[in-house]
């Protein structure tokens, strides 16, 4: 019995898709207009692993980026235990009529981790940036325990903002934002009993967790590239459970799940194939599963929808779809650099 035919890379109908998200997104992103320059960073990192930025003004997209950084007004500010980052979209970056606010400032640590993964992409040079009052800034978000809040105003401290601050400091080539010591700590922390990562200490294994977790930890340079290769060499990370752990998660149907008994996910293809790339254990996972997997997550309408039989494709699927295409050496795609998730070519 012949085996079914396998879909094709629908690379056209993803470059039209991620080019209209990038001029316009519909009306249901409405509810997410704070996380606005992270769907921009979407679209446009995106539109970059398809080799297709020509398709945008960069020097458009990095002026507008650039008008969403929050700037102390004067030095004295600078004490004042605030974050001047970067805010996540235009309501987020001005103080509300209901409510006194004199010293408003809607910095994001996620949205600042965009805005500069953005800027990189289209070829900003970020020494033009105030990196000194934004790093030391950002320090005020590292609590005790090593994890961060992603706001100065409070909120939850999880693995996320601990990855988002190692990036940025990545980024900018400055490692000053942070104690490294302490972020190390608190990510082993969250390393759980079966080998994964949960966002925080003591819950579940999660992808995205695991991903953050092991990201920060190379970025920040605690683990060595192609560590399952030298499994004799010591490490901060129990090895050999993250492996088996993260091997468990790719399903019958080929995809990846980002929990135990939870189902195939578009993301997780990345979230998880990233941490096996990043420890030099990708070449483990079935590689014609995944992608046969994936290209049938293709939309008809362009982009890649969260789940095997969903029609409407989203941006954030569609981004991790292509990203892990990429990580696959997709023919047409451009290499990625796995920690930081952008194009190789703009590092």
């Amino acid at each position: 019995m012949a085996e079914p035919e396998q879909p094709e890379f629908a690379r056209e109908r993803h470059v039209l898709f991620l080019e209209a998200m990038a001029s316009e997104l519909p009306a249901d992103y409405a509810s997410q207009e704070v996380n606005h320059l992270t769907l921009a960073y979407f679209a446009v990192a995106g539109l970059s692993l398809l080799r297709e930025l020509d398709r945008v003004n960069k020097d458009q997209i990095a002026k507008w980026i650039l008008s969403f950084q929050v700037h102390p007004k004067t030095d004295n500010e600078l004490d004042n235990g605030q974050f001047y980052g970067f805010c996540g979209s235009r309501t987020t970056q001005f103080p509300s009529t209901n409510m006194k606010d004199p010293c408003h400032n809607g910095s994001h640590l996620a949205s600042t981790y965009s805005a500069l993964a953005i800027l990189k992409i289209v070829g900003y040079d970020l020494a033009n940036i105030d990196n000194k009052v934004l790093l030391s800034s950002m320090r005020n978000l590292q609590q005790p325990d090593g994890s961060f809040m992603p706001t100065h105003i409070g909120a939850e401290t999880d693995l996320r903002f601990v990855y988002c601050a190692a990036a940025i400091c990545s980024m900018l080539k400055d490692w000053t934002g942070m104690d490294k010591e302490k972020a190390k700590q608190y990510i082993l922390s969250c390393q759980s009993y079966d080998g994964g990562f949960g966002l925080v200490p003591g819950s579940e294994s999660h992808g995205g967790g695991t991903f953050c977790a092991v990201a920060a930890l190379c970025l920040m340079g605690f683990i060595q590239v192609d560590l399952a290769s030298n499994l004799q060499e010591p490490s901060s990370i129990d090895v050999l459970l993250l492996l088996e752990w993260c091997l468990q998660r790719q399903a019958a149907d080929g995809g990846f799940q980002g929990r135990r008994n939870k189902s195939s996910d578009t993301c997780y293809a990345f979230w998880i194939g990233g941490v096996l790339k990043i420890i030099g254990a990708y070449r483990f996972i079935d590689h014609g599963a995944l992608r046969s997997f994936l290209l049938s997550c293709q939309s008809p309408y362009g982009g890649f929808t969260k789940f095997l039989y969903d029609q409407f494709p989203d941006i954030y699927h569609s981004y991790y779809g292509l990203a892990a295409l990429s990580l696959l050496e997709e023919e047409g795609l451009e290499p990625l650099c796995t920690e930081l998730g952008i194009l190789s070519a703009a590092l």
